[in-house]
């Protein structure tokens, strides 16, 4: 693994995306694209998601999180779904931070990436016949096709109005890449296509594997009541009951912090990893002439593993990660890799870290946590690691 994506990653290049609908969904966007135009957008990623740009975001994630909680002040006593409300969350907490808009604004992308992501799944095994495709398609690709043109068309709308206010607001994501779109440089210009690319890649993968991650959490500290108990006294201790929350509280959470590294480890989002191509001569090991091959990594499977996390390793069990990930793993970096690793490592690591931190914390602030009775676990193996049916939670107000 350190050898595919670390040492010689441009010898193990990103396999190309056959599926009619994904290409859909992510384009050729960071996700799938390699080479200068990766390099391009890559660097903006890291600007937007990084370093003083996440405590500047704070402040939109405490309030998105803040309106999710006044909803629920309804709900006190009573089942909630998790899952649903949680995709509402991490929606506005996307709208908001890079793309300096409201839930409202992206309602209408969100629904329809949302449907796209169900036509994937559904036709996930479906071969495509060469030619004959193109000329008849059936009723789903038809409606990705319309699906399709009104996402673009959505986006295109947004940065027509954002276009106007580029030059006094550019340090989000979304003015990040409309200055690169008007950029003189052509070394760091951009197209319309590629832009649009973009925001599709973080409306789908920002806000779906966030929704998933947050999901498996919430239902773990409702399980989990005595580590509820801890992550909740930790957050009381540096936060007290108040909801104002500051950045720098946020990165001495360390038992809120173990406690998120365990849910990745167990529930990791992005389950299927990464599948690379081999390239011409390239060795693997012992092995060679493996030209036409592809290598698949799926994180679950590592996370899983015995060999790796002892026999216990199905065991929910935080206190691994107390001396960080490194003792955790054996100074092993491939052994934990919720958001891959090396050169094509999720730019956005360290925002959804904040995120689910600033999430749980407000929280457990207000409410006790417990599982409905009318629970069923089935972890769905989708495009992300998610509920079947979703995460039915009770709500008890302290």
């Amino acid at each position: 693994i350190k050898e595919i994506l670390c040492n010689r990653y441009t010898n193990f290049p990103k396999a190309e995306l056959y599926s009619f609908y994904l290409k859909k969904i992510f384009g050729q966007g960071l996700l799938i694209s390699e080479g200068e135009q990766w390099s391009k957008v890559r660097t903006l990623t890291v600007s937007a998601f990084h370093g003083m740009s996440l405590k500047g975001m704070m402040g939109d994630m405490v309030a998105s999180v803040e309106m999710m909680l006044e909803r629920w002040k309804e709900k006190e006593g009573a089942e909630v779904e998790i899952y649903e409300e949680l995709r509402t969350l991490t929606s506005e907490v996307i709208s908001r931070t890079a793309f300096g808009s409201s839930f409202e604004e992206g309602k209408q992308i969100f629904g329809m990436l949302h449907k796209m992501m169900a036509l994937a799944e559904t036709n996930m095994y479906t071969i495509r016949l060469p030619l004959i495709s193109n000329i008849f398609k059936t009723v789903d690709e038809m409606e990705a096709e319309r699906l399709d043109q009104g996402i673009a068309d959505s986006i295109i709308d947004i940065v027509k109005k954002r276009e106007e206010k580029v030059k006094c607001q550019q340090d989000d994501y979304l003015g990040l890449l409309i200055q690169a779109h008007h950029d003189e440089d052509e070394t760091k210009k951009i197209s319309m296509e590629q832009l649009i690319d973009e925001c599709r890649t973080l409306y789908a993968a920002g806000q779906e594997t966030a929704n998933a991650a947050l999901s498996w959490m919430i239902l773990l500290l409702a399980i989990h009541r005595d580590w509820q108990e801890k992550v909740r006294n930790e957050v009381i201790s540096i936060f007290g009951h108040e909801k104002c929350l500051d950045f720098d509280g946020i990165a001495r959470l360390k038992i809120t912090g173990m406690f998120i590294l365990e849910t990745l480890r167990l529930y990791t989002p992005v389950y299927t990893g990464f599948i690379r191509d081999i390239g011409k001569e390239a060795t693997l090991g012992k092995l060679t002439g493996l030209d036409g091959v592809q290598c698949h990594i799926p994180f679950i499977m590592i996370h899983h593993d015995p060999k790796i996390w002892g026999e216990d390793v199905h065991a929910f069990k935080p206190e691994r990660f107390l001396d960080g990930i490194a003792k955790a793993t054996n100074n092993n970096p491939t052994a934990f890799m919720p958001f891959g690793m090396g050169h094509h490592i999720c730019a956005g690591s360290n925002f959804a870290i904040n995120e689910a931190k600033i999430t749980i914390a407000m929280i457990l602030q207000r409410y006790s946590l417990t599982l409905s009775p009318g629970y069923v676990h089935a972890p769905h193996p989708g495009l992300t690691l998610r509920p079947a049916y979703g995460i039915q939670i009770i709500l008890n107000a302290l």
